[in-house]
């Protein structure tokens, strides 16, 4: 039996098919590499020494979709594909919505029709919108200020509704916060398109010299030193999180709501000067005004993850920032291989090999 991964050649989705194929899970990846690049893979198969199916696949087109399930014996699904640059959402908001809502609903569907009911579902913090007050849990107000968020949090209330209308379904979903970090290795980690949005990868472009120095969003919030508070993650935790949600929804149904984050949160003056000593490089910065609908302060409880999930994040912001400087530095733009996939095929390491029909 196998796992599908939607969107598992990206940040999050190559660290946890690491995790997976670790732990001796078979695993079948579909992506559109909208965010991402087939290079990924490939290190993870030699990271792992293990085949990976792939299929080249926009989730919108279900008849492409389906011959997936077709030709597969799936047990599970692990969905993280979707669009998610917030300040592009909310010029784009339509083609989020549609891309974001719609192919899950596409997902779903095939899913339900081939008696596939158990889905780990990569929601967001975003969903929270504005905390009243943190650490937030899972109980917290749900108020999303963006159209990105929004549909994260529709797609939730659309996986409760399905749980509800047929309870043999089995669902995690899970409220990240901010992964930042990549594998010890230095072989896979984050690389976005254009100037990043988040500001692990922008203090690192910054440092490989390919900015000129750190935006700041900032500088008055009621904070220790005025700048944001975030709960930042390491994503090899997150990943392993992951691998848990799944064999929870294995073991018992229903529908499961987690918050993956540290409990702690760290301002992003703070995240500069651990970057800073962790690696020995400097980091300019400039303070500019701060984003409409920034939260001052924004971390997670994560008990209910460590006791129902038996799942704690282990990493320190110092290995979060050691292990992103690793693989900025060994590859300081990123995935650059980007060859055509056959579709489908398996990948190993450094060769593409068609599967035997």
């Amino acid at each position: 039996m196998e796992i599908l991964i939607t969107g598992g050649a990206g940040f999050i989705g190559s660290h946890t098919c690491v995790e997976l194929l670790n732990e001796g899970y078979e695993i079948i990846v579909v992506d559109n590499f909208s965010n991402s690049k087939p290079e990924s893979l490939k290190r993870v198969s030699k990271l792992t020494g293990k085949l990976i199916k792939f299929y080249q696949i926009d989730l919108l087109k279900q008849d492409l979709l389906e011959k997936v399930f077709q030709d597969n014996q799936i047990e599970a699904v692990i969905h993280f594909a979707g669009l998610k640059a917030v300040g592009e959402s909310v010029n784009f908001p339509l083609k989020y919505y549609e891309n974001n809502i719609t192919s899950t609903i596409i997902l779903c569907e095939l899913m339900q029709k081939y008696k596939v009911k158990k889905l780990v579902f990569s929601s967001s913090a975003t969903v929270y919108g504005m905390p009243e007050k943190v650490p937030i849990s899972e109980g917290s107000p749900l108020k999303a200020l963006n159209p990105y968020g929004r549909t994260k949090l529709m797609i939730e209330e659309i996986l409760q509704d399905l749980y509800f209308s047929d309870t043999e379904w089995r669902i995690s979903i899970l409220r990240y916060f901010n992964p930042i970090g990549a594998h010890e290795s230095g072989e896979i980690g984050e690389d976005p398109n254009g100037i990043p949005n988040n500001l692990m990868p922008y203090i690192t472009k910054v440092a490989v010299g390919q900015l000129e120095e750190l935006q700041i969003y900032g500088k008055d919030y009621s904070t220790i030193d005025g700048t944001g508070v975030r709960d930042y993650i390491h994503v090899v935790d997150l990943a392993q999180g992951h691998v848990l949600a799944l064999d929870k929804i294995k073991k018992s149904t229903g529908i499961h709501i987690f918050n993956l984050g540290t409990g702690k949160g760290y301002s992003v003056l703070e995240v500069v000067s651990a970057f800073e000593t962790a690696t020995g490089v400097k980091i300019p910065f400039k303070i500019t005004q701060p984003r409409s609908g920034d939260a001052a302060i924004c971390y997670a409880n994560p008990l209910k993850a460590e006791k129902e999930l038996n799942w704690i994040a282990k990493k320190t912001i110092h290995d979060m920032c050691e292990d992103s400087w690793r693989w900025q530095s060994r590859n300081p733009n990123g995935y650059t291989k980007n060859e055509e996939l056959k579709n489908p095929c398996l990948i190993q390491s450094e060769d593409f090999l068609i599967p035997n029909n």
